[in-house]
């Protein structure tokens, strides 16, 4: 029977093939009695059981980074080991066997779900989120003492695996490195979540979110991932079937002939020049970067440095990691973006100090975090100052409200500066200094912006929630984001105008810049440089070729007028004709 779940789409693409089901052990654990000569024997299959998966880790971690896989996939499978060496699931479980006379699985379940519990009392959001890898680790135990390790088995040479499961760890995704994979499929998940990432690197379409795949669909089902529309159709009729293959082949031309645009100048059919840059996470990132015929890297986060970790980066590591960056990109501009720490995102090092906020979207995160713990923020900023001796290197700080808190990172520059003066470090004197308008406060009050700093940035993601006073990953509004509402359409135009004025140039950076269903309408309303992801820096820079950019400014006038948005998002459509 054919039928269809909705999810969250996180990889563009279609893919069509077999289902793979990963299943979810912790499911299908029996409990029952072991006689107590045989206990000796439980105790040590358990052992065999915990060996054979450091042995699967030690595999993986190799593996990893032989193939080149982001190093923080690397770090999660340290995570996972570090937690199987802990006493409490590889100690424990053995004390349960010895005294309740109770097999292996049952006894690493229950001890499991001891420590869940206790995740989720703590209050450290960055902590209490850990309790998902103890319970992959203890899900490959499970494999291990079943019989079934969680490997994947290659199909024939024309079948792609769809790989469906609950959720995936990162140790289950890297073993789809080498391997024909379609697509991901899974009922838990994010925009960020472990299987985003990989899917997006590996471009494989992949929807998540989707709550109850799992449990409907049967190993072998034909199925088909729509990763642009968050769409699964399982065993789906002849003629949805063809048209999806239509489509899939449309879009595997269509991909092949944007690599042609890879040198092309990005410009408009009237001859105005767009600069199309990159986002990047990781260093490793850059290879992307080039592939994708960027202009420059428009935001270079740095949180990857701080995360799942128990220290703090010295300056000497953040420094040989924004130095690695700038020569590679060989004088093309660097944006890096000071520490955006808070919110959803938090390191370990410092959950021992860090408040918890009631709040923390709007609370002590990016800036006021930085501002308020000034050492990490000066170690930081000599680090990049450093680096940029070696490139064209651009400071872009985050969530940037008022004056006063421009004036006090400005401060804190020059602070910096005096410091490597006084060590003989070399460093660049003339770092361009931008921020990013992500507030609404900031972008109906741009003034002290324009007057004191080089270049501004707007982070649309942070923009519209702000602006709406919606959680985009809360589930339950997500569907209420809207980057086409009049209110944010008129911020964004506002700022680029105001910034035109001020000849300050000024980029988008968040989700916007990089869907090329809006990218006529930026470039109408006077943006002539974006940022995005550099797996869609081509397909933007076909919209962009493709454009005439004073008959959109004419056009855009005239829709930033409209008030309500089904008919803002007629026009959008209609621009695209």
């Amino acid at each position: 029977m054919s039928f269809t779940l909705h999810g969250l789409a996180v990889s563009s693409g279609i893919a069509i093939g077999r289902a793979h089901l990963v299943s979810h052990a912790t499911l299908e654990v029996a409990h029952y009695r072991i006689k107590d000569k045989s206990i000796p024997a439980e105790v040590e299959r358990f052992e065999s059981a915990l060996a054979t998966v450091r042995a699967e880790l030690d595999t993986l971690r190799g593996e990893a980074a032989g193939i080149g896989m982001p190093s923080e996939m690397v770090t999660f499978v340290d995570i996972h080991a570090m937690l199987l060496a802990d006493p409490l699931l590889s100690e424990m479980p053995k004390d349960l066997i010895r005294e309740r006379g109770c097999n292996a699985e049952w006894a690493l379940v229950q001890q499991m779900e001891q420590l869940v519990a206790q995740f989720n009392e703590i209050e450290d959001s960055y902590l209490r989120e850990r309790k998902h890898d103890v319970v992959q680790v203890v899900e490959r135990v499970l494999k291990a003492l079943m019989g079934k390790p969680r490997k994947v088995a290659k199909r024939g040479r024309d079948d792609d695996l769809i790989i469906v499961a609950h959720d995936l760890s990162p140790a289950d995704t890297i073993q789809f490195k080498n391997l024909r994979i379609g697509g991901f499929v899974t009922d838990l998940g994010g925009a960020t979540s472990h299987t985003a990432i990989v899917a997006r690197s590996l471009a494989i379409p992949a929807v998540v979110g989707l709550h109850h795949a799992r449990p409907l669909v049967r190993e072998d089902d034909l199925l088909i991932v729509d990763g642009a529309r968050g769409v699964l159709i399982v065993d789906p009729d002849a003629r949805v079937l063809e048209e999806y293959r239509l489509k899939k082949t449309a879009l595997e031309l269509e991909r092949a002939k944007l690599k042609r645009l890879k040198t092309a100048r990005a410009a408009t059919l009237d001859g105005v020049d767009i600069a199309l840059y990159a986002n990047i996470e990781l260093p490793q990132d850059i290879g992307q970067v080039r592939e994708a015929g960027a202009d420059g890297i428009g935001l270079f986060r740095t949180e990857f440095l701080f995360m799942n970790r128990g220290d703090l980066p010295s300056e000497n590591e953040q420094y040989e990691a924004y130095k690695a960056v700038a020569k590679a990109m060989d004088g093309k501009p660097v944006t890096v973006r000071t520490l955006d720490l808070g919110a959803d995102k938090n390191t370990q090092a410092l959950a021992g100090t860090a408040r918890q906020a009631p709040n923390p979207v709007l609370g002590l995160r990016a800036i006021r975090y930085c501002l308020a713990e000034p050492q990490i923020f000066l170690t930081q900023l000599r680090a990049i100052l450093r680096a940029a001796h070696y490139g064209n290197i651009r400071i872009l700080i985050p969530m940037l409200a008022n004056a006063a808190e421009i004036e006090q990172t400005l401060a804190m520059i020059e602070q910096a500066k005096a410091q490597l003066r006084g060590t003989r470090h070399k460093f660049s004197e003339n770092v361009k200094v931008g921020g990013m308008i992500e507030i609404p406060a900031a972008a109906l009050a741009l003034g002290p912006f324009v007057k004191r700093l080089q270049f501004l940035s707007l982070g649309t993601n942070d923009l519209i929630q702000y602006t709406l006073a919606i959680d985009r990953t809360d589930g339950a509004v997500a569907h209420l984001y809207d980057p086409l509402h009049p209110a944010v359409l008129r911020l964004i135009a506002q700022t680029i105008a105001a910034s035109a004025r001020m000849e300050v140039p000024v980029s988008v950076c968040g989700e916007m810049a990089g869907d090329p269903a809006l990218t006529r309408l930026l470039i109408g309303m006077g943006l002539r440089q974006l940022s995005m992801h550099p797996s869609l820096v081509l397909e933007v820079k076909q919209q962009v070729v493709t454009a005439d950019a004073a008959q959109l400014t004419a056009k855009v006038g005239r829709l930033l007028r409209l008030e309500e948005p089904e008919k803002i998002r007629e026009q959008v459509e209609r621009l695209n004709d």
